[in-house]
């Protein structure tokens, strides 16, 4: 298996403003990210991704942003917390009152965790 490369935030940035400033250079969009990607060291594939986000996050392509995709991420695991049940909510056996066999059942005094 091959390694994946992680590339810095900073590289990433240089790559893409050295897309978007030679960008007249050369005859389409793809032409520029083939001729840069090389340079930096990544495939096109990937550079072709980096650009998409940043015209995304100014603004040229609709879609969410990377900080709205971030804080709808931390909205998500905040939710999942939440939703677990906790075991301060089960009642141990021992504590629950006893009941007669002749009363009604009653469920007061008992929580239920959420399924």
């Amino acid at each position: 298996m091959k390694k994946t490369t992680t590339y810095s935030p900073e590289a990433r940035e240089r790559a893409v403003r050295m897309v978007v400033e030679h960008l007249n250079d050369y005859p389409s969009e793809w032409a520029a990210i083939e001729a840069i990607a090389p340079k930096i060291g990544c495939v096109a594939q990937t550079l072709h991704g980096w650009i998409r986000r940043h015209q995304t996050d100014v603004g040229q392509r609709p879609g969410q942003t990377s900080e709205e995709r971030e804080r709808i991420k931390a909205l998500e695991r905040e939710n999942r917390e939440l939703r677990k049940p906790t075991r301060s909510c089960v009642w141990p056996a021992r504590i629950l009152p006893r009941r007669s066999s002749t009363a009604a059942p009653s469920s007061e005094g008992i929580c239920r965790s959420i399924p």
